[in-house]
């Protein structure tokens, strides 16, 4: 870790000579603002020991994250604040205006590392980074480092697009995006550690925004290009309770698609129509997801029924006719955006890796509103598939897209046919640094007496609920096999209720809506037993509900019956016709020419074949694999480690 060692070393100097001094403030919770019916139960409080998801939290803190602050450092990432500052001599660095947002996306998942587990090594680190993003920041507050450094030569490529002045080309500058990964990761920050010192960076910038832009004659009338400034700017404000943020968060998605605020960007950034009339899910994916949980926000937050009917229909269509297998979104690599209703190919599907963080962000706003359990279906399949796919078993290669078929040849992951060290464009990397540690935070939430168990892994965690304290754990081997044993213990013998959520794969559904469905539906049902004896459900929003009166140490045991199953697509997807998936629990499978080699373009599925399901504990990482006479396949997440080949996750069906 030289680098890291040379990085603070340096850093520390800077600090001293501009005098900085950071301090510990203690934190209050009670001006937070939620707006949202369910809270997440936070990753301080959830310590997982799960053996499937612990090994890839562990890998992205000790591996990736150090690769590529390795990586932003050798392509001048930390160089371009410094030289904005003038402690450093030298033109602009790298390819990209948003490559600032690296830094800060690995300063957040630093800081989510930070929340569930302290370390003082890493705390350093940390300040060391914040200094030097400090360092570019101009005097009202501005951070954008490419145009301070020089407006009139930006990032090479983009000279003829936004060179000149700031703000005068929104729709492709990111400046405002910067603002929005600038935001959130000082409020991540500063819930970790408590401190103000990268705070104070972003509500000097967010402050700044709130001056520029507005509806008065003296302000900037427009909108990002890229969303993501307006889910920061509301996690400011639950944080500061400052409304202007709010309002300015508002003020953005409320001026979409108003041609008397800007000149439009079209239905590629979300900006033809006002958003409360979107209907559809259309162009750039990543930047529709962002949008949309924005949107959310401000329907619980403002109560805004309006903007609650728009994520409804735009969910709807998304989930309903855009959606793949694995979770991904977006169809199409031109605009990285969504493809018409049913267009959803496989050999070409671009599934970016950031637009599947995105739909998780935005679908566990969507049961913080509602509760229901058909959102925790889609991030699941997300979780399991097509977002860790884009992480290697080494935690150093990278899919940008994320395709469901590969001939070895056709070069879908931006000019390679295999995952890449980094790409010159690198949001998916560290977005998957920012993301994967706070997976633990997506496995309870809590509504003043109800307990939500929504993912199933490992852990124990510590949980206040408005009546009582409780401690409450998971022991399973999922998603290998579907059982769970749960021990609850309340600090007093007292009523409450336990949600837990039944997976749509043990429901007899893929997604929600009928975009996918199984060939042939399981009989065998989920079981329950509360302290060895059966306990009769009813389902409610796709969960099990449990009120009754707690004791210590009390043992809920969940079997959710696994088996092979096989998946069929809508006959409206033109190219997965007369074609299956396979399915065991919550994972999806491919085969890959690595173990299908010499028969893997002949391979059909047929309807006497018989799937035996074992655990190969020196395959990647170890993995249960299906098997037929004619197959062997693998988890979809796995492939594309062991070299370029073959693989496909839709495969010919024949009877």
């Amino acid at each position: 870790m030289t680098f890291i060692k040379r990085t603070i070393l340096a850093v520390s100097i800077l600090m001293t000579v501009c005098g900085q001094a950071q301090q510990r403030l203690k934190k209050s919770n009670s001006s937070k603002k939620s707006g949202y019916t369910i809270t997440p139960v936070n990753i301080q409080n959830v310590k997982v020991t799960d053996a499937f998801w612990l090994p890839i939290i562990k890998k992205v803190q000790e591996k990736t994250i150090e690769y590529a602050i390795h990586k932003c450092e050798e392509e001048g990432r930390m160089d371009n604040f410094l030289i904005a500052g003038s402690k450093m001599e030298g033109t602009v660095k790298g390819q990209m205006p948003f490559d600032d947002t690296d830094v800060y996306k690995i300063i957040e998942g630093t800081s989510n590392t930070l929340i569930s587990e302290p370390n003082p090594k890493l705390e350093i680190l940390l300040d060391s980074l914040i200094s030097i993003v400090k360092i570019g920041q101009e005097k009202d507050g501005y951070l954008t480092t490419w145009r301070t450094i020089n407006p009139a030569k930006p990032p090479a490529p983009w000279v003829p697009v936004i060179e000149g002045k700031r703000w005068e080309s929104l729709q492709i500058s990111h400046e405002l995006y910067n603002s929005g990964h600038l935001i959130e990761a000082a409020v991540v920050h500063y819930e970790a550690t408590g401190k103000k010192n990268f705070l104070d960076i972003a509500i000097k910038n967010a402050d700044m925004l709130v001056r520029t832009f507005g509806d008065r004659a003296d302000q900037v009338h427009s909108v990002p290009g890229h969303q993501i400034v307006e889910t920061g700017l509301v996690k400011l404000y639950q944080v500061t309770n400052n409304k202007a943020y709010l309002n300015l968060a508002k003020y953005f998605l409320d001026n979409r698609g108003n041609p008397k605020n800007h000149n439009l960007y079209g239905a590629y950034s979300q900006d033809d129509i006002p958003v409360i009339q979107q209907k559809e899910a259309v162009g750039h994916a990543v930047r529709a997801v962002y949008m949309y949980a924005g949107m959310t926000d401000i329907a619980a937050l403002e109560n805004d029924a309006a903007y609650g009917n728009a994520v409804n229909h735009l969910w709807t269509n998304m989930v309903n006719k855009k959606t793949y297998i694995t979770g991904g979104i977006g169809a199409k690599h031109d605009g990285e955006a969504f493809g018409e209703n049913y267009e959803l190919p496989n050999l070409t599907a671009y599934n970016e890796t950031c637009a599947a963080i995105g739909n998780v962000y935005w679908n566990h706003r969507l049961h913080n509103i509602s509760g229901n359990s058909d959102y925790f279906d889609v991030i699941e399949r997300s979780l399991y598939n097509g977002l860790i796919s884009g992480l290697s078993l080494d935690g150093k290669k990278f899919f940008y897209p994320n395709a469901l078929e590969s001939d070895g040849v056709y070069k879908f992951n931006r000019g390679e046919c295999t995952r890449q060290s980094w790409f010159d464009c690198s949001c998916c990397p560290t977005n998957l640094i920012r993301f994967i540690p706070s997976i633990p935070g997506l496995i309870y939430s809590k509504s003043k007496d109800v307990l939500y168990v929504n993912l199933y892994a490992s852990n124990t965690a510590k949980i206040t609920l408005d009546k009582t304290n409780l401690e409450i754990s998971q022991q399973t081997n999922y998603p290998w096999d579907g059982k769970v044993a749960l021990t609850v213990s309340p600090k007093k013998e007292i009523e409450f209720t336990i949600k837990l959520r039944i997976p749509s794969w043990a429901r007899n559904q893929v997604l929600p809506g009928d975009l996918y469905s199984y060939a042939t539906p399981s009989t065998a049902k989920t079981t329950v037993t509360i302290n060895g004896k059966a306990f009769a459900y009813q389902e409610d929003k796709g969960y099990i509900t449990i009120t009754r009166k707690w004791k210590k140490r009390e043992k809920i045991v969940l079997d959710f019956p696994m088996e092979v199953k096989q998946v069929v697509t809508n006959t409206k997807v033109e190219g997965n016709k007369g074609k299956v998936a396979l399915e065991y629990g919550p994972i999806v499978y491919a085969i890959e020419e690595a173990d299908n080699a010499t028969n893997f373009d002949a391979i059909t599925i047929g309807a006497n074949d018989t799937f035996k399901v074992k655990k190969e504990e020196n395959l990647l990482e170890g993995v249960n694999i299906i098997q037929t006479q004619k197959l062997k396949a693998i988890p979809y997440y796995s492939w594309s480690n062991r070299g370029v080949g073959k693989m496909k996750v839709w495969i010919d069906y024949k009877e």
